[in-house]
């Protein structure tokens, strides 16, 4: 997800996702993977920003109906092509977020892990993720703080790309806060995520 504005462009993605070694890693997100019993059994979910797919295709194993989108042609095909060598079923597109198509009351769940926007696209886009669900549906978030720029374990060195939980409580006012706290944690996902960061966490409700 990118925009002219924006810190991390296409480019650097495509670059990234060239590398052989899965820089996040395979597993998919703990934090996703210990939330996810809040969404429907089999349900329609979306994971935007899915990179090389680690959480996309995890959720399609666990028999939900994933549809991810990525703005990196890179990531997508080799996301596409590790679905295909699994027997993994599962909608893989390649566009921009930010001019996206954004259906509503379509989802049942929305996973976005480490998804950073600058603010303009923030705006725009987080409320678009709570219009893409059913009502009842269930969103998670994981994002850095502002606290994560005095550790050296991932994520944006711009202060503006970084979220607190009064700003996503602010983004998706409307919704059922179910959970929403930021807290420390060790993540280890990969080379570019790995090591004490700190993280904001959040289950929201779609009205």
């Amino acid at each position: 997800m990118a925009t002219d504005k924006w810190a991390y462009p296409q480019a650097m993605w495509d670059e990234r996702y060239r590398e052989p070694e899965p820089v996040y890693g395979t597993r998919p997100n703990s934090y996703l993977e210990k939330q996810s019993s809040r969404f429907m059994p089999a349900g329609r979910i979306f994971v935007p920003a899915d990179g090389y797919g680690r959480n996309g295709h995890w959720l399609a194993r666990q028999g939900f109906a994933v549809h991810t989108v990525d703005l990196s042609p890179v990531g997508v095909e080799r996301s596409r092509k590790t679905a295909r060598e699994a027997g993994l079923t599962l909608t893989i597109e390649q566009a921009d977020l930010s001019s996206w198509n954004w259906p509503a009351a379509e989802f049942d769940g929305v996973a976005s892990i480490f998804l950073h926007l600058p603010p303009e696209l923030r705006n725009k886009i987080h409320p678009a993720m709570l219009r893409a669900l059913k009502p009842g549906g269930i969103l998670i978030i994981e994002a850095f703080t502002p606290e994560q720029l005095q550790f050296h374990s991932g994520g944006p060195k711009d202060a503006s790309l970084l979220y607190t939980a009064d700003l996503l409580r602010e983004d998706f006012a409307g919704a059922e806060v179910l959970e929403l706290e930021e807290v420390k944690v060790d993540i280890d996902e990969g080379t570019k995520h790995s090591g004490l960061s700190a993280v904001v966490h959040g289950v929201f409700r779609a009205r």
